[in-house]
Formats: structure tokens, C-alpha cells, sequence
């Protein structure tokens, strides 16, 4: 277990660009926390920190996935039944990309045992990440 204090979004940003700098596919990293807590920021800033700065990353809130040349980015909020994972192709993203799920509990019986879990709660003003599992694949 790690554990980062965020004072500010940019900090968190900061952390989630080096820690995005460790990651390479296959790789699953399931982000936990309530709404608002910064889990697309942490998933935005590993998009672009691997994909490049200019790229845009819109939130898949809607979509569900989003998907960037071996990133794919699952916002599983809206999703109620886990049937729904495969039509989206939450298995195949696993096996292949670099892949970053927000709202991971209704895909827990899909998830590799090397998922690294990332929980996110507020602390003050900032927040504290907690990052569970092994980056050294």
C-alpha cells in the first residue's frame, strides 16, 4: 500500500502524471471514490501524460468508454448489470490496454488479480489517494 496527500487538483494531477509514467499494458487500474472525489482528473492526467497533453478527454459518463490508442477509459457509473461488460468490451480492454475504470465494483468479477486499486477520499481541502497492488509487472 502508498499512500498521497493531493492539497489541490494540480498536486493530484502531479502524482497521477508520474504515476501514469510507471504503466504499461496490459494493466488495470480500478479508481474508487464518491462523486467529486477526482477520479476522472487522476484518469485524465494518465491519458495525457501517456498520449499527449493536447489530447482531449472528455468524461465517459455518457459514452462509458473512451478509448485512446491502448488506453481505454470506463466510467461503469450508469452500468446495472454486469452482462454489460463484455457488449462494451471491458474483457478484451483488460487483456490488451492500459485500463483505467471508474466505478469498478459491479466489474469486480472481471477484474485481474493484479488490478491496482486506487481509493480516493477527501482530507481537508485535498484529498488522500491510496493506491493498492503492484506496479512492478
Amino acid at each position: 500500500m502508498t499512500e498521497f496527500i493531493s492539497n489541490n487538483v494540480n498536486e493530484l494531477r502531479g502524482w497521477a502524471a508520474d504515476f501514469a509514467r510507471k504503466l504499461h499494458a496490459p494493466a488495470t487500474i480500478a479508481l474508487h471514490g464518491d462523486l467529486g472525489m477526482g477520479k476522472s482528473e487522476i484518469a485524465r492526467a494518465i491519458i495525457k501524460t501517456l498520449r499527449g497533453a493536447d489530447t482531449v478527454v472528455p468524461s465517459p459518463t455518457f459514452t462509458i468508454v473512451q478509448n485512446y490508442d491502448g488506453i481505454s477509459h470506463f466510467d461503469l457509473y450508469r452500468i446495472e448489470d454486469s452482462d454489460e461488460l463484455a457488449e462494451i468490451g471491458l474483457q478484451h480492454a483488460i487483456a490488451n490496454d492500459i485500463t483505467l475504470i471508474e466505478w469498478p465494483d459491479i466489474a469486480a468479477e472481471f477484474l485481474p488479480a493484479d488490478t491496482i486499486n486506487i481509493y480516493i477520499t477527501a482530507h481537508g481541502d485535498g484529498r488522500r489517494v491510496v493506491i493498492m497492488g503492484n506496479m512492478g509487472k
